[in-house]
């Protein structure tokens, strides 16, 4: 892969536009990095990553004719790739209500560690709290749960969010608000639900 100043993303745009499938091939080389990195820190677990990543960049190809060129590329692209996300989340079916029985064995030590405040906390329990943030993010909406990942686990800014998803920063600041309440409350459930 070529690095952002030696690769001419204009000429190669010029070049797909015109159906140069090398260009087309080079087009996504480069851009891929970006956009598996949004796709892994926005995917619900059972959905296949590489099958996402393809559906943005056939979403990319499809609207290049839509490009303007008032933002760049890059930007435009992550667009793209975050609105992909959000449909999935979406469009995946949620279950009703979220017990301590879907943790897995680690996830629910780790809740345990967390009740009875432990302290020590070794590399087998943080791999199993990060399982357990995940767990609880999958039970938010899908557009909750993208402000909180990018807010919280991505340290983005607001900024950074809106242009990403296009959503004003009193919108992104409400919608982390709400999921933020929404965690605590499922994580007071859980607790409540394994103490009982």
């Amino acid at each position: 892969m070529a690095d952002d100043q030696s690769f001419d993303l204009a000429g190669c745009l010029d070049r797909v536009r015109q159906r140069d499938q090398a260009a087309a091939r080079a087009l996504v080389d480069h851009l891929y990095p970006q956009v598996i990195r949004i796709v892994r820190s926005h995917l619900p677990r059972r959905v296949s990553e590489e099958d996402l990543a393809q559906e943005v960049f056939m979403k990319m190809f499809t609207r290049l004719h839509q490009y303007q060129g008032a933002v760049p590329f890059p930007h435009w692209v992550s667009r793209i790739a975050v609105t992909t996300c959000i449909d999935h989340l979406r469009a995946q079916k949620r279950r009703p209500e979220f017990r301590w029985a879907d943790l897995s064995e680690n996830e629910a030590e780790v809740l345990d560690a967390v009740m009875t405040n432990e302290n020590e906390v070794g590399t087998g329990e943080a791999l199993a709290a990060r399982e357990l943030v995940h767990t609880l993010l999958e039970q938010l909406k899908p557009d909750d749960r993208m402000v909180v990942q990018m807010l919280d686990l991505e340290q983005k800014t607001i900024a950074e969010i809106a242009g990403l998803t296009g959503w004003n920063a009193s919108l992104i600041k409400v919608r982390a608000f709400r999921a933020r309440r929404k965690l605590q409350k499922l994580f007071v459930e859980l607790k409540n639900k394994e103490r009982s």
